[in-house]
């Protein structure tokens, strides 16, 4: 089998799996349901993508490859209006592919999806600029998983809920939550408390000159240390 045939086979099974997820569900989403969809054997779906984990993270990865890169390059100048975009935006797409998002968040999975693994990434950016302005009163790190949970907790709850009866208000109640355990006390320009100012010189750190990467390795585990030990720890 040429490589061209093996890509062509693939696309065609990653989108029997995606008409499938779209039309009937998660539970339409096995093996043998997307081998007799694509026409193929289901020994071929175990060779081209390793298991139904392999498959699952192929097809979020099919649908999901727009809304990443419109995401990546939606951006604004304010680091916090630019947050809440990247929020909204999560929020929305979740909403808008239920099914997707529950094969996503399965419990028990060995890993997470290249596609989640992407997203989190671009969120880990937008904190940063946070950290750049002197906005952060926690780690970036810390903030990252705050906000990711936050996120997918709030997806989760409300595609529990019928549509009809869902809170419109939840989204942005749950983001305004998350903002207040992050942010320095005053957003509108940076505080002087040390846990901020901490956060702030560990973004610099990369760029601070005439340092060894061993020094600034040992600079990062003090801040690191340091802001373990914080009142907001």
């Amino acid at each position: 089998m040429t490589q061209a045939v093996r890509n062509d086979l693939r696309a065609g099974i990653v989108e029997a799996a995606a008409r499938l997820l779209r039309e009937q569900g998660v539970r339409a989403v096995t093996t043998r349901g997307v081998a007799e969809a694509a026409g193929v054997q289901a020994p071929t779906i175990y060779r081209l993508f390793g298991d139904k984990d392999g498959l699952v993270d192929a097809v979020a990865e099919h649908i999901m490859a727009t809304y990443v890169a419109a995401k990546s390059s939606t951006t604004v100048d304010d680091p916090l209006a630019n947050l809440r975009l990247g929020w909204q935006t999560h929020v929305d797409f979740g909403l808008a592919n239920p099914e997707l998002y529950a094969l996503l968040s399965t419990p028990g999975r060995s890993e997470p999806s290249p596609a989640t693994t992407a997203g989190i990434e671009v969120l880990r950016a937008r904190v940063h600029r946070l950290a750049e302005a002197g906005l952060l009163k926690v780690d970036e790190e810390r903030a990252v998983m705050m906000i990711h949970a936050a996120g997918t907790g709030t997806i989760l709850a409300l595609l529990a809920q019928p549509p009809a009866t869902r809170d419109p208000g939840l989204a942005d109640a749950m983001y305004d939550s998350v903002l207040r355990g992050i942010l320095a006390t005053t957003p509108a320009a940076p505080d002087a408390t040390t846990s901020t100012i901490a956060v702030t010189f560990a973004a610099a750190l990369p760029d601070l000159p005439a340092l060894t990467d061993a020094e600034r390795t040992l600079m990062a585990e003090w801040l690191k240390r340091s802001l373990a030990a914080g009142p907001d720890r």
